[in-house]
């Protein structure tokens, strides 16, 4: 049996830990920098201050204020919902291993608008050209937004162009905003997830991240590793309908599953507890990831979505992912706990546990 003077030093220990992980929860992004740079741009921490201290300051009341999503959900004065997002795209080099900054373009706002029970109807796009571009390849990449509406059922119906002087775009940019019918039974949101819900992925993590930057050619590194760019409408669906239990949903861009896992946690007040074990990631992309020291957790996907779903129905969910196309490789990644609050826990492949930060500085620019 343990002594006294061993349980107050155990008890110590856990208060200690306790404290450390209460100082954690506490952390919020600030903005403490003078000056624009990169990492503002990545989706994680630097993003959130930024996005927080500029602007939700000056367009949101302070007792209006409510989870940053991927789309708004506005109340029509008919009695029904649209979904309504807007999004930029400027994206190095502007062709890739599996697609381009046309297949971005369309598919991100797309996934957009999905992940939050929408049926995307319309897009606009504004492009920002480069003078000397090439014509042939403004054409190549407008076909590609063309095939890419046409596979995610939507239509591309206003748009703007505007032409810049030679240095000031870097070839092109792309903004495109979108919007979606919401059905009247849709509710997703972070303040419906519970306790004891399971955490699914739709796909293998990092590939769009990792095959642009080495489409670069700045590594040094040869590996067949292509972008996962694709509409994710099908699997929204497919989901909703297998599992209308489900609570949560975002498509994990910029900062990865880690970082959309660190805003679910906050916004819902629980625990997300991940597992090694059970992350799909490619080979090709995971030893890419180990030679550049990259967590794959932290690196883009542009057709991959994360939801939560209560426990009961989480299998109904898994079969609906593997059943199209685009989720062959979903996995059941994890779940819901009250504690710690606030905070994303990995169980490692040794047994151990660590907590996931969000996204700290900018390990990949310029991805999307």
């Amino acid at each position: 049996m343990a002594t006294d003077e061993q349980r107050a030093a155990r008890d110590g220990r856990e208060s200690a830990v306790l404290q450390r992980i209460d100082a954690f929860r506490k952390r919020r992004p600030r903005l403490r920098e003078e000056h624009v740079t990169l990492a503002h741009g990545a989706g994680g921490k630097a993003t959130a201050a930024l996005v927080e201290a500029v602007f939700v300051e000056v367009f949101e009341e302070a007792d209006d204020r409510r989870p940053l999503t991927d789309s708004a959900v506005v109340g029509l004065s008919s009695g029904g919902r649209i979904a309504f997002t807007t999004d930029s795209f400027v994206v190095k080099p502007l062709r890739f291993p599996g697609g381009s900054i046309g297949h971005l373009a369309v598919h991100g706002t797309v996934n957009d608008l999905a992940v939050m029970g929408a049926r995307p109807r319309w897009v606009s796009a504004a492009v920002v050209i480069e003078e000397g571009f090439l014509i042939e390849e403004l054409r190549a990449i407008a076909a590609d937004m063309a095939a890419a509406a046409a596979a995610s059922g939507v239509r591309i119906v206003t748009g703007d162009t505007k032409v810049v002087d030679r240095g000031a775009a870097d070839g092109l940019f792309i903004t495109t905003a979108g919007v979606g019918e919401v059905g009247t039974a849709v509710l997703l949101g972070a303040g419906t997830v519970r306790p004891g819900d399971r955490v699914l992925v739709s796909g293998r993590i990092g590939d769009h991240g990792m095959a642009v930057m080495l489409a670069r050619g700045d590594l040094g590194i040869e590996a067949d590793i292509r972008s996962d760019t694709a509409p994710l409408t099908r699997i929204v669906q497919s989901v909703l309908a297998a599992a209308p239990g489900t609570r949560w949903m975002r498509d994990a861009t910029r900062g990865g599953v880690a970082t959309v896992c660190n805003e679910l946690a906050v916004d819902c007040g629980l625990a997300v507890v991940l597992d090694e074990a059970a992350l799909p990631v490619d080979p090709a992309v995971a030893g890419a990831c180990d030679l550049l020291g990259i967590d794959p957790l932290y690196v883009a996907n542009e057709g991959k979505l994360v939801a939560v779903v209560p426990a009961d129905e989480s299998r109904a969910a898994l079969e609906a992912m593997r059943s199209e196309p685009a989720g062959a490789s979903a996995a059941v990644i994890g779940e819901i706990l009250p504690e710690p609050a606030g905070i994303v826990v990995l169980r490692t492949s040794f047994g151990s546990t660590r907590i996931v930060d969000m996204l700290v500085g900018d390990p990949l620019p310029r991805i999307c």
